[in-house]
């Protein structure tokens, strides 16, 4: 039997203990060995490709898990975006409509406001005639009236004239000093008033106190209270009273003075015109 040798084989990182034994068989022993090193040291490396194919495939599925996880998260984003732009759209239309709703009616009332103008304008245009026919009616009636405060009621005809040619004043103003003009007359008709004036008479101008008892009647008595008279709507002018009625006037003038107690005037009344 041949000698044993025991030997020590590294074939890349592989360590592998080999006896050889020299005889007549021994080159078929060694070739085994050395078949079955060359089968390790290949599945050896078979065995670290596989680990780095395993290695590269886990790090690209963590990148494209990371990947997946941006896109989702982009997306995310993307979609609570729409929502809230969304919910800015819808409140936009609630706007929309609301404010449509506004200027359509506005358009309305403009149309009616137009209208309104137009038939102002038209109406102005109708009542100034219709308000100068009114102050010359007055004027004239204020002429034929008995002449009690006649100074003071052709002033305001006149000023009531000026306004009705004057453009700073509206045509409501105006109309409104016309009636109020009417108003004032119609009031004179009810009312006891005694007022100082100074008359033409034909004993010469002379100061009075001038009694006025509505459109009745209108009387005149000298301050001392010693010449009276009243006003003749027939005649149109003043005639004196004898001097037996002077004290009926002076206690009719002290009572609307307030000068007496309310009791009975004993007046002198003009006879009832023909009609």
């Amino acid at each position: 039997m041949g000698k044993t040798v025991t030997t020590f084989i590294n074939i890349s990182r592989l360590s592998i203990l080999g006896t050889v034994v020299r005889d007549l068989t021994g080159k078929v022993l060694v070739g085994i060995a050395l078949l079955a090193l060359t089968s390790a040291n290949v599945m050896a490396d078979k065995t670290d490709d596989i680990l780095n194919i395993g290695l590269k495939r886990g790090k690209d599925a963590a990148a494209s898990q990371k990947r997946i996880d941006d896109i989702a998260d982009s997306t995310d984003k993307v979609v609570g975006k729409y929502h809230q732009e969304r919910k800015v759209v819808e409140g936009l239309k609630v706007y929309n409509d609301r404010m449509r709703r506004t200027l359509t009616a506005q358009e309305v009332a403009m149309t009616k406001l137009e209208k309104s103008i137009d038939d102002a304008s038209l109406i102005e245009r109708q009542i100034v005639p219709l308000m100068l026919r009114m102050i010359e009616g007055l004027d004239q009636f204020i002429a034929a009236d008995i002449p009690y405060k006649r100074a003071e009621r052709e002033e305001r005809i006149q000023r009531i004239r000026g306004y009705l040619t004057n453009a700073n004043i509206s045509a409501a103003e105006r109309f409104r000093q016309v009636l109020e003009a009417y108003s004032i007359e119609n009031a004179y008709g009810k009312s006891i008033d005694v007022y100082q004036d100074t008359l033409a008479l034909d004993s010469g101008e002379l100061t009075v106190n001038v009694l006025q008892v509505g459109r009745t009647g209108l009387y005149y008595q000298t301050l001392d209270g010693l010449v009276s008279g009243y006003w003749d709507k027939r005649e149109t002018g003043w005639i004196a009273l004898d001097s037996s009625y002077n004290e009926g006037i002076t206690n009719a003038i002290r009572i609307t003075q307030g000068k007496e107690t309310k009791g009975l005037m004993s007046l002198p009344l003009p006879s009832p015109e023909v009609l």
